[in-house]
């Protein structure tokens, strides 16, 4: 069983940073694909970025390309959501997700796609 544990969330205003942490149980965090998604208000939950087991392939979705970063450090297990530029429409509760399927651009969007999930950190954005 994999637990993930986010942190990093809060209140900010618009075009400020922050960067979102998501550490994991486990022994084999480096062959895990990670995940990162949100969920508005209202709205159904999307997928923000995704990162495979090295790091050698990375995905963003079109909305945060340019702002956000994903990115992983094996030796302490833990997945990275760098927020830049953050806008109003960023507010969401932001959910890290982890599976031990190879990452396949085809199917990292997909929730059913993980099998592992975090509780969830708030992220609001004040214009």
């Amino acid at each position: 069983q994999v637990q993930l544990v986010e942190s990093g969330g809060g209140l900010v205003q618009a075009g400020d940073s922050l960067r979102l942490s998501c550490a994991t149980s486990g022994r084999t965090f480096s062959s895990y694909t990670m995940g990162w998604f949100r969920q508005a208000p209202g709205k159904e939950r999307e997928v923000v970025a995704a990162i495979s087991g090295r790091g050698s392939s990375l995905y963003c979705v079109d909305s945060v390309k340019g702002r956000f970063t994903i990115s992983r450090d094996n030796a302490k297990n833990t997945v990275y959501l760098q927020m830049d530029s953050l806008k109003p429409e960023d507010t969401a509760v932001y959910y890290c997700a982890a599976t031990s399927r190879t990452y396949v651009l085809a199917r990292i969007s997909e929730q059913w796609f993980y099998d592992y999930w975090g509780q969830g950190t708030q992220v609001t954005v004040s214009s």
